[in-house]
């Protein structure tokens, strides 16, 4: 018998702790208490400390009227967390947002790829399209983002010298907008009708699908205004007028890719709507709250790691020549706090899926068994913040991952898998992980090749952080 049989023979086997409360009224409570009365940690930190249980069962938002089933077996740590990435024995259909789905009417009427099980043929087809022009558009993503990340430090830098602070988060916005529409399309937004506007209706277009669940996090709207979203559907006719301007710019300038699509089979109109969902949704959408984040855990480390940055970011740079892929790839303590980064404040911090059969899954102390059917929710960012995988797991450590630290990215679970890990067609991991890995790296050193310090002021905002560029010290 192997050593890791034999430790699971010796975990004892736990009934899942934990309840749904009273039909309809107990979803209600939870979904107060993890908006309002506890907070989001708080929901998870008590109900940890109640059960004396990483896993436990409650009700996740937005339950009543939005999903008609709220129950999940919530997991909490880094053992237990990867049964949501084992598709061969857990369903990924329609629950990406979590126990509701939003409506068709966002995505053209169809059931684009993020929302396919991988057992569904269409969905092999739809990520092999993605993965395909991921490939084939390599040698454009260093010269696309360096164009746009020198316009966005550019508006910053106006900002600035105009005695304000600059907000990085609009700026970043438009910057990540503009960079993924010219990568899927080959031109620019400004040159189609979108004009400026691609930023403001794809972020109107996200909150409409994500209202349910998130807070509006509005200091003196009463609780129960604020609830109103979490309990009934913000119709897509708010934003139809928007997302037409949107599907009509990709559908002009996207061409060659919507021929490439038609070769394989892929309707072209779905095509369209699915290329939408990658720029809008998994593209954007991700980098709003990504590139904040890693702003903001940088300014919060100080000038001591703003220098050391600086010297390995120049230095590389200097002995390759420019900024490549091999010289992204020698930067150790960039690629360390992009991954800190994104194991302290994942992008997409829930996961949901539905077990194909009876399971038992594990936590650092128990076994536990899941029934056929039942929903399965992972907060990602308690899973990477376990204790018993990371030192200091709330403190932002720059250099975790350098050296023998590199043994730990097993434990970094942020693309719908574990780091080390690699996209297939038969998972759903996400197709574009290197390429926001590279973005992220890409944003840190042209940061630092333009300044050796700078300061922010941070705050929350319905979907990540609120950074203020406060200064700049340029380089010396």
């Amino acid at each position: 018998m192997s050593s890791s049989s034999l430790d699971q023979c010796m975990l004892p086997l736990r009934a899942i702790p934990g309840g749904y409360g009273v039909p309809f009224f107990g979803p209600i409570k939870d979904r107060y208490d993890y908006f309002y009365n506890q907070g989001e940690d708080e929901f998870f930190k008590t109900r940890i400390a109640k059960y004396k249980s990483t896993i436990f069962r409650t009700n996740m938002p937005p339950g009543p009227f939005i999903s008609s089933n709220s129950k999940v077996v919530t997991v909490l740590d880094s053992k237990s967390f990867p049964i949501l990435f084992d598709i061969s024995k857990v369903e990924k259909r329609n629950i990406l947002d979590g126990t509701y789905m939003p409506s068709t009417a966002f995505f053209g009427g169809y059931r684009v790829c993020a929302f396919l099980d991988p057992s569904e043929p269409n969905h092999r087809v739809l990520k092999s399209f993605c993965m395909n022009f991921l490939f084939s558009s390599r040698d454009k993503f260093i010269p696309y983002m360096r164009t746009s990340l020198s316009e966005m430090f550019s508006k910053l830098e106006g900002e600035i010298s105009d005695g304000l602070q600059a907000d990085f988060n609009v700026h970043s916005d438009n910057m990540a907008f503009d960079f993924f529409f010219r990568l899927f399309t080959g031109v620019s937004p400004s040159e189609t009708d979108l004009k400026s506007r691609g930023p403001g209706i794809t972020s109107t277009w996200l909150v409409l699908q994500l209202a349910p669940i998130m807070s509006l996090g509005l200091k003196y709207v009463p609780n129960f205004i604020d609830d109103l979203i979490h309990t009934f559907r913000l119709p897509f006719c708010v934003t139809k007028s928007g997302y037409k301007k949107f599907y009509k710019a990709v559908y002009n300038s996207a061409t060659s890719l919507l021929d490439e699509a038609e070769k394989t089979g892929i309707n072209r109109e779905e095509a369209c709507h699915n290329i939408i969902f990658l720029i809008g949704f998994s593209a954007f959408g991700g980098m709003k709250v990504v590139f904040p984040a890693l702003i903001k855990w940088v300014a919060s480390a100080g000038e001591s790691l703003h220098n050391r940055l600086v010297d390995e970011i120049r230095s590389v740079v200097k002995e390759e020549g420019g900024v490549t892929f091999s010289a992204l790839e020698k930067m150790s303590l960039v690629k360390s706090v992009v991954y800190e980064a994104f194991r302290i404040e994942p992008p997409v911090p829930y996961q949901y899926a539905k077990a194909k059969e009876d399971l038992v899954i594990e936590s650092h102390d128990a076994r536990f068994e899941i029934k056929k059917g039942e929903t399965i929710f992972g907060f990602q960012t308690f899973a990477t913040k376990d204790p018993k995988v990371f030192d200091n797991p709330d403190v932002f450590i720059a250099d975790r991952f350098v050296g023998d630290g590199e043994k730990l990215l097993k434990y970094v679970y942020w693309s719908n898998a574990r780091e080390t890990d690699n996209p297939t067609l038969d998972d759903k991991q996400c197709a574009g992980k290197d390429l926001v890995v590279l973005c992220s790296r890409m944003m840190l050193v042209e940061f630092f090749l333009r300044y050796d310090t700078f300061t922010v002021e941070v705050g929350k905002l319905p979907l990540g952080s609120s950074v203020k560029i406060t200064s700049f010290t340029k380089a010396s």
